[in-house]
C-alpha cells in the first residue's frame, strides 16, 4: 500500500525510537502525507509496517486532531473561533466561507480545494481573528483579506 519511499521513511523513523509504538506519531504523519488522510487501510498499513496492533495505530490517530479521519481538500483551513477571535468576527468569517466557498465546518468545498476545521484556539488572541491555511499563519482577518489570502491557494 505504501510507496517504496514511504516504506523506507517509516523504517528510518523506526530506528530512531526505542520501540515501534513510540514511532507511531511520525509514521502516521507519513501515512497521512502519502494518502491525504488516515483510512482504515492506512491504519492497517502503519500497524503492519511497525508491527503494532491495528487498534493501537487507530487509537493514537483518532486521539490527535492533526490526523484526518476523512478525505480533505487540497488546503486545510483551521479557523479559530474561541473568545478573542469570536469577539473580533470569526463567526462572520465562518458565514463568509459558507457563502463564498460552500464550506461547512468539518466539510470540504465541492471542488476539493479547501477543507474547514474550526479550532478552539491557535494562540493568536492579540491579532484575532486568526487561522492557519496548511502551515501558513494568517491574522487580523476580515472578509476581504480572507478572500485575498485564499485566492493564493490553487
Amino acid at each position: 500500500m505504501f510507496s517504496s519511499a514511504a516504506k523506507q521513511e517509516i523504517e528510518e523513523i523506526r530506528t530512531k525510537y526505542p520501540n515501534a509504538r513510540a514511532a507511531l506519531l511520525p509514521a502516521l504523519s507519513v501515512a497521512q502525507r502519502e494518502f491525504g488522510w488516515l483510512s482504515r487501510k492506512a491504519y492497517m498499513a502503519v500497524a503492519d509496517q511497525l508491527g503494532v496492533p491495528p487498534a493501537t495505530a487507530r487509537g493514537v490517530a483518532t486521539f490527535y486532531a492533526m490526523y484526518k479521519q476523512k478525505p480533505m481538500g487540497r488546503h486545510l483551513i483551521q479557523l479559530c473561533t474561541n473568545v478573542s477571535c469570536m469577539i473580533l468576527g470569526s463567526e462572520r468569517l465562518v458565514d463568509f466561507l459558507k457563502t463564498k466557498y460552500g464550506l461547512e465546518p468539518g466539510g470540504m468545498s465541492s471542488d476539493g480545494r479547501f477543507s474547514l476545521v474550526i479550532m478552539e484556539c491557535i494562540g493568536a488572541c492579540g491579532t484575532a481573528p486568526a487561522m492557519l491555511v496548511n502551515d501558513d499563519f494568517h491574522e487580523n482577518l476580515t472578509e476581504k483579506n480572507l478572500q485575498d489570502i485564499l485566492e493564493k491557494y490553487a
